[in-house]
């Protein structure tokens, strides 16, 4: 009997309790504003997008390309490259949101790189391989140095030079000025002396090809995903993949 009066009381008591008793599992979803060209050709591969992203745990919202910070009241932002960047807000650069994009045509008005077109940003016509740099990052989802197999056949890649404040991940394989994967931390400097108001991160993705991603690929677009998410903790998740071995096409 006194035993069961404990586990009323605990019952009677446990809406009291602190939010810290609250376990992670029960924690809201981080809510993904994702923009995209709504109508647009590869509108079935922003739909793949999206429904892999939401096996992550996120909440995803679709949204027009030309909706501009101040409308959006999701958590952070994810910018596909379907979208056309002259009807994209430059706004975004100053945004507070933690975003992710592989639109190589935003990165300069992102203040991610420089302005010059196939000099500080562009898309390769077919690579199928990333050198990985930075193997201890959480965005490099646990893989080791070297050689990774992203595409599942010969695909463009999106790449850019980013600023001196910028972490590094991967490099388009033998084009190592090419950065396919890299990210800020809020309040690093990217380029034009612009610091980064939340966390910033580019993909090596093209229009067309997250279909295409390898197990490996898609493996680095889930950690980039977590640790702009700020969920490094579920980031490293790609070591008992092996992505190193070459193969030809």
């Amino acid at each position: 009997m006194f035993r069961f009066s404990l586990r009323r009381l605990a019952l009677l008591l446990l809406p009291l309790l602190p939010c810290a008793f609250i376990t992670r599992a029960e924690a809201a979803p981080i809510r993904i504003a994702y923009l995209c060209k709504t109508d647009g050709p590869n509108r079935t591969v922003d739909d793949a997008a999206i429904a892999h992203i939401t096996t992550l745990g996120f909440t995803v919202h679709p949204l027009s390309e030309k909706t501009r910070p101040e409308a959006v009241a999701e958590d952070m932002v994810v910018l596909s490259s379907t979208v056309s960047g002259k009807n994209v807000s430059p706004a975004w650069r100053e945004a507070t949101k933690p975003l992710l994009t592989w639109e190589n045509d935003s990165l300069d008005d992102l203040a991610m790189t420089g302005k010059r077109h196939d000099v500080d940003f562009g898309e390769t016509e077919k690579e199928r391989y990333l050198w990985l740099v930075n193997a201890p990052h959480p965005m490099s989802g646990g893989l080791p140095a070297g050689l990774v197999n992203a595409y599942t056949r010969q695909s463009p890649m999106s790449w850019g030079k980013p600023g001196l404040g910028a972490t590094i991940i991967a490099t388009v394989y033998g084009q190592p000025e090419k950065a396919a994967i890299f990210g800020y931390e809020k309040g690093a400097t990217m380029d034009y002396e612009s610091l980064a108001p939340a966390r910033r991160v580019m993909m090596f993705l093209d229009n067309a090809t997250f279909t295409m991603v390898s197990p490996q690929g898609l493996c680095l677009f889930d950690s980039a995903l977590l640790w702009t998410a700020g969920r490094t903790e579920r980031a490293s998740s790609c070591a008992h993949l092996t992505g190193n071995a070459k193969s030809t096409d």
